[in-house]
C-alpha cells in the first residue's frame, strides 16, 4: 500500500505534466526558429566531399585487403610446402 506522501507526490507529478509538456513544446518551437537549412552550394560541397571520401576509403581498404590476402596466401604456401 502506498503512503499518503507517495500518493501526493504522484498526484503532483501528474498535475505538472500539462505545464511541463507546454514548456517543452515552447522550447522546441524556440529552438526550431534558430534552425536554418543549408544552401544549395553547401549541399553540393558536402556531397562532393562525402563522395570523394567514400572512394578514398574504398581504395584504402581495397589496398589493405589485397596486401593482407597476398601476405596470408604467401604465408600459407610457405608453411604448407
Amino acid at each position: 500500500m502506498a503512503s499518503v506522501a507517495e500518493q501526493s507526490a504522484l498526484t503532483n507529478t501528474i498535475k505538472s505534466w500539462p505545464e511541463r509538456v507546454k514548456t517543452f513544446y515552447n522550447d522546441v518551437r524556440t529552438e526550431m526558429k534558430k534552425v536554418t537549412a543549408p544552401s544549395f552550394k553547401e549541399i553540393q560541397a558536402t556531397t562532393v566531399v562525402v563522395i570523394i571520401t567514400v572512394f578514398l576509403f574504398g581504395l584504402y581498404f581495397g589496398v589493405v585487403d589485397w596486401v593482407l590476402s597476398n601476405s596470408l596466401e604467401r604465408f600459407y604456401k610457405h608453411f604448407t610446402h
